[in-house]
């Protein structure tokens, strides 16, 4: 082989192996892209239009849901459940009541999750997937997005407790109280996830944020910064909050996060404090997030009168250009029950009345 051909045939074997590492079409590649997905809050408002909005949320854990149905708890009746899950009747639900976005859960500290993730059972599990085989996911975002509806995803900002442990504390510096090796691997899983559904991710609010001096505040990977950019991987303009947990004021623990998680258990105790005049919390979009229910994605309906505390609370986030999402129950179809769908039909239209100047008399549960 002459060395012309030598260096013909080393650049056809680089260029086919640098292929390979490329993401998917659609994804986060080019310079400008990965440039944008790394700028902090302040610097690109990803959640602009998330300004004056409300959204929908509910937690389809397999956990919750065999608990509240007896349901046997295998991977087998897990599948079935996520299989037959109605994405179109649910998005005609949430299309229904005027919601601009809906929050679905991946997982919570359970391996049994709602979308294949081949990463995740080569990194975390031992023994017989519980991922479903039908990527949820994808089909629910594609039913909304037919209906001019967003779709953001619910995880967590670490493994699963249930899945398989590796790595450890020992090796880092003094005061690292970080597992590198299993957060690193997580952050995998995300990202893998965010490359394969892209733009159809509207944002992601990543639970279990609740010791960031000890997991999160560091100056390397994995920290905030690369936590983020794994959920943004296939999506540079991907909304992102990592929970700190229930607190009664939001607030914002990283420039990297776009909004705040704004978990609240009663929504009347919330204190709006150094809220600015676009909306922001020290740079991100202020957002809360609490439920109708009697326990967060559980239980019958716990506001006898929407106008008392649902309504006032809400109109008071968006007047101030922040968002709200309600929780409420999902039956194992993916429905919402007609109760709770009857409310949030009515917290959209008292929304849009006001919007309008329209009067409006909510008095129903």
């Amino acid at each position: 082989m002459t060395g012309t051909c030598r260096r013909i045939a080393g650049r056809l074997i680089l260029a086919t192996f640098f292929v390979h590492l490329l993401p998917p079409v659609g994804a986060a590649r080019t310079e400008t892209d990965l440039g944008l997905a790394g700028k902090k809050a302040y610097e690109v408002d990803r959640a602009a239009w998330m300004k004056g909005k409300w959204g929908v949320m509910t937690h389809y854990l397999f956990a919750w849901q065999s608990r509240e149905h007896n349901l046997p708890r295998t991977a087998e009746q897990w599948n079935q459940m996520v299989d037959a899950f109605d994405v179109d009747g649910l998005a005609e639900q949430v299309a229904s009541t005027g919601a601009a976005y809906y929050l679905l859960t991946i997982g919570q500290n359970s391996t049994h999750l709602l979308t294949p993730s081949p990463i995740f059972e080569e990194l975390f599990i031992k023994g017989p997937s519980n991922c479903s085989r039908r990527d949820l996911v994808a089909d629910m975002s594609e039913a909304l997005a037919r209906r001019g509806v967003k779709l953001m995803v619910y995880s967590t900002s670490h493994p699963p407790g249930s899945a398989r442990q590796f790595g450890s504390t020992e090796g880092n510096p003094p005061g690292d109280h970080r597992n590198k090796e299993r957060m690193l691997a997580w952050e995998r899983v995300l990202r893998q996830w965010s490359l394969r559904w892209g733009d159809k991710v509207a944002g992601w609010w990543l639970d279990g944020g609740y010791t960031p001096n000890l997991t999160l505040r560091y100056p390397d990977a994995p920290n905030y910064q690369s936590l983020a950019a794994a959920c943004r991987a296939g999506n540079p303009m991907a909304v992102v909050t990592i929970n700190r947990g229930v607190m009664d004021r939001p607030i914002s623990n990283t420039p990297y996060e776009d909004y705040t998680g704004g978990e609240i258990n009663d929504i009347q105790t919330i204190r709006l404090w150094r809220i600015d005049s676009d909306g922001k919390v020290d740079g991100a979009r202020l957002h809360l997030l609490s439920y109708l229910g009697e326990k967060w994605g559980v239980g019958q309906p716990r506001y006898e009168n929407l106008r008392e505390i649902v309504l006032p609370n809400t109109f008071r986030v968006l007047e101030m250009g922040g968002a709200v999402t309600w929780d409420v129950p999902i039956q194992p179809s993916g429905l919402i029950a007609d109760d709770f769908l009857g409310q949030l039909r009515a917290i959209g239209k008292a929304i849009a009345d006001r919007e309008s100047g329209a009067t409006h008399d909510i008095s129903m549960r």
